[in-house]
């Protein structure tokens, strides 16, 4: 509904209504705390399995075109295919562990 209002009005607004109604995740007071929230972000996807990232960016893609049935059958798929991934070995040594995982990407 609020896209379809600022589409129809043309209306403008403030960055703090687009981050309450979610067209913008965070709003930052000025520019060096936008990007020192852009590198903390960075880094929490970069801890991540690379393999996890690409798999769940496909997914996000594909899941625009498909039912809700024919999406879980590809998330389903997609998580078949990293069951023998070393990241997921790797995470759940690292769990079990304490510590933090050591991603290969493989």
């Amino acid at each position: 509904g609020h896209v379809a209002e600022l589409v129809f009005t043309g209306r403008d607004i403030t960055a703090e209504r687009a981050r309450e109604i979610g067209l913008v995740n965070e709003v930052h007071p000025d520019v060096v705390t936008l990007h020192a929230a852009a590198r903390e972000l960075a880094g929490e996807i970069a801890a991540n399995s690379p393999l996890v990232v690409q798999g769940a960016k496909q997914v996000l893609r594909a899941g625009r075109d498909l039912t809700v049935e024919q999406g879980l059958e590809y998330v389903a798929l997609w998580n078949a295919a990293f069951l023998r991934s070393d990241d997921l070995t790797e995470a759940m040594r690292a769990f079990l562990e304490k510590r933090p995982p050591r991603f290969s990407g493989t």
